[in-house]
């Protein structure tokens, strides 16, 4: 998909691979399908606001934390 959207699906797996959850978990606590969850992961699919704030919420995060796990780097500034 777009460079966006790759960025937002190793976010996500980064963030769940740290708790130690499959993707069935992550989709389980999200209310999402197994199968979006993995399309998200591989940046096939762009979320929804609603999707994000489901899966931020999931994470135990804010949807802005969330946002700023895949957001580019600007000049001079440090990547996470």
């Amino acid at each position: 998909m777009t460079e966006l959207a790759t960025r937002f699906g190793r976010a996500v797996r980064r963030l769940r691979e740290e708790r130690g959850w499959s993707q069935e978990q992550l989709a389980e606590h999200a209310d999402l399908n197994r199968g979006y969850v993995g399309d998200l992961e591989r940046g096939r699919a762009m979320p929804s606001l609603a999707t994000l704030a489901k899966l931020a919420d999931a994470l135990e995060l804010r949807p802005s934390a969330l946002i700023a796990r895949f957001e580019p780097s600007a000049p001079g500034r440090a990547t996470s």
